[in-house]
């Protein structure tokens, strides 16, 4: 009796974000999940087309190469972008308050801008007689010219790199809230100790920002495995297909009329998202116990 006295005032608070959560998370999901194996162009008439959708996805090289890409495109924001923000809070760390404070907003600007309007931008600079191209002609680095993201050896990290140039501030933000949570008295020891920069970062700091190295892969991670705005505006998936992500895909077929294939494409991309994400994260966390 007692129990359930108790538990009756939790079940009342969460019933409400429970219910939201299922008619707005849920429910859609599992519609989605229904509506994928059936014939559906969208409109009332659906037919039950068993696994058509599954096996014709399976069968289309379109559907493996938009997987890879959309790994390879994770993987290289990933690893950059954290990369990037690592550097940028360590150095960032040792500043005072004001100059910490200062970049600290110019890094995060670039995340103030809708991605739409980000990768307006850049495909102005990634255009073959402006932006990049015309400094490296005023460098004298004309070798090192390329039609960007008409070049299917430079389109996918060249859309990659407006994604980093985004959101390396948020990295950068996470990162540094974990060094300047570090506990002073183990850094001074350390220093007392004789050791050096170096060996203080990998042997002191590194193992203690496991917390912000998770949230931070984490989250950029499932942030590129369903990247869809910049791929769409600076290079509509191509070219040849080099930047078509499963995202776009999705968006193709559903709003090309193949509604139902559309749903398949985003029930597999719901299941990447799980064991690829939750993969790597699980895997974090279980870093973090062994420290």
């Amino acid at each position: 009796m007692n129990s359930t006295r108790r538990f009756s005032p939790v079940a009342t608070a969460l019933l409400p974000a429970l219910a939201i959560y299922g008619v707005f998370t849920i429910y859609p999901i599992v519609q989605g999940l229904f509506l994928s194996f059936t014939d559906t162009k969208g409109g009332p008439k659906a037919d039950f087309a068993g696994t058509a959708n599954y096996e014709y996805a399976f069968s289309q090289p379109l559907t493996g190469q938009a997987v890879v890409n959309t790994l390879f495109y994770a993987v290289i924001v990933v690893i950059v972008q954290n990369g990037l923000g690592l550097v940028f809070a360590r150095i960032l760390s040792k500043k005072s308050d004001r100059v910490r404070t200062t970049i600290s907003m110019i890094l995060l600007c670039p995340a103030l801008i809708s991605p739409v309007m980000a990768s307006f931008i850049w495909s102005y600079l990634y255009r073959p007689d402006t932006g990049f191209n015309a400094v490296l002609e005023m460098l004298g680095l004309e070798a090192l010219q390329r039609v960007w993201l008409g070049d299917p050896s430079t389109a996918l990290g060249a859309v990659a790199a407006v994604n980093i140039w985004m959101f390396a501030g948020y990295s950068t933000a996470i990162f540094l809230a974990g060094f300047l949570s570090l506990p002073q008295d183990l850094l001074e020891a350390a220093e007392i100790d004789g050791a050096g920069p170096w060996r203080r970062f990998f042997r002191v700091e590194w193992p203690l920002l496991a917390p912000s190295l998770t949230v931070n892969v984490s989250l950029s991670l499932i942030g590129c495995l369903k990247v869809f705005e910049f791929p769409l505006v600076l290079t509509g998936g191509g070219p040849v297909g080099s930047t078509q992500t499963l995202s776009l895909l999705i968006y193709n077929n559903i709003f090309g009329g193949d509604f139902a294939y559309g749903l398949a494409l985003a029930m597999i991309l719901l299941v990447l998202i799980a064991v690829v994400a939750g993969g790597v994260n699980t895997l974090l966390r279980r870093r973090e116990l062994y420290i």
